[in-house]
């Protein structure tokens, strides 16, 4: 199969807030909040007796006004779940901007619902993120990623679920994550292959400010682009540390002024401040500065 070049999407996706579908004023309040983006959940935060409820909270929510300068992101069930047809209908006929499936095995559980897609002619700009939290989805983190990249698959994101995996490995829920870094690393790995984008696992304890402080700066460090986040008081933190910093947006603009220097043309490799830097550098810094323009016009809006 031919893929596409991989190319990371431009939006921010600093802070990503799970809300549980079923509950229509949590629903309401994100208006308010200032998270990059929304995943409406389906799935686990909501009792199977309500699914039915759920997906009438967000048909109510979509009718209304929309969300600004947010992405909106609806979690469905499995599709070989009792609920995953209905939940797949109600993403047909909301047309978010992503849907995101749970417990992704392998490559064929994206390729099925970009097919589902196509066949209903949903719009291009619907895309598919992937919640990676089994054994298997790690172990095929990169093959998953890989078919994502092939035409027509709509594959964008990949969300890490480390209380499933957790769950499924023994592995304990230790301050650091040691025994979860090489895991997480493998996942990080597969989306810069491909032009995804990653985002960390949820942190339970949301009470606990400098814990998450601590995990949303080990994420950064292991190079996410974002965190899930279970409760508003967690998206300042989020968007700080997985944001631009001042000195980090001063390199970028000055690696750009130096390849929009004649002198620079037709060169691959030029020398800025010393350091040899390269044109793929230069791709690297136009997305940043593009990012920190999109931060600072939200800044302006509110």
């Amino acid at each position: 199969m031919t893929r596409n070049s991989p190319t990371r999407s431009s939006n921010l996706r600093r802070s990503v807030l799970s809300v549980p579908a079923i509950n229509a004023r949590a629903l309401e309040k994100t208006h308010a909040l200032d998270c990059d983006a929304v995943i409406f959940d389906l799935e686990d935060s909501v009792a199977p007796e309500r699914k039915a409820e759920a997906r009438d909270n967000l048909k109510a929510f979509f009718s209304g006004p929309p969300l600004v300068n947010k992405e909106r992101i609806i979690r469905i069930n499995a599709l070989a779940s009792t609920f995953g047809n209905a939940d797949m209908e109600l993403v047909l006929a909301l047309e978010p901007d992503a849907v995101l499936l749970p417990k992704v095995d392998e490559p064929q559980d994206v390729m099925s619902i970009s097919d589902r897609l196509a066949d209903a002619d949903a719009p291009e700009s619907l895309r598919i993120w992937a919640m990676i939290e089994t054994p298997r989805g790690i172990l095929n983190a990169a093959a998953i990623a890989e078919a994502g990249r092939t035409p027509g698959s709509r594959l964008d994101c990949f969300v890490v679920g480390l209380n499933d995996l957790r769950k499924e490995t023994g592995v304990l829920p230790q301050p650091g994550r040691t025994y979860l870094v090489p895991w997480l690393m493998q996942v990080v790995l597969a989306v810069r292959a491909y032009g995804l984008d990653a985002i960390d696992s949820v942190f339970n304890d949301f009470k606990d400010a400098d814990a998450f402080d601590a995990e949303c700066a080990h994420a950064r460090a292991m190079g996410f682009d974002g965190k899930m986040l279970i409760h508003p008081a967690q998206i300042e933190a989020s968007n700080r540390h997985f944001g631009p910093d001042n000195a980090a947006i001063a390199e970028a603009e000055a690696i750009i002024a130096a390849f929009a220097d004649p002198a620079a043309e037709g060169l691959n490799v030029i020398n800025v401040n010393g350091r040899m830097i390269e044109r793929l550098h230069l791709v690297q810094a136009e997305s940043l500065v593009h990012k920190a323009r999109l931060i600072a016009e939200r800044q302006t809006a509110k």
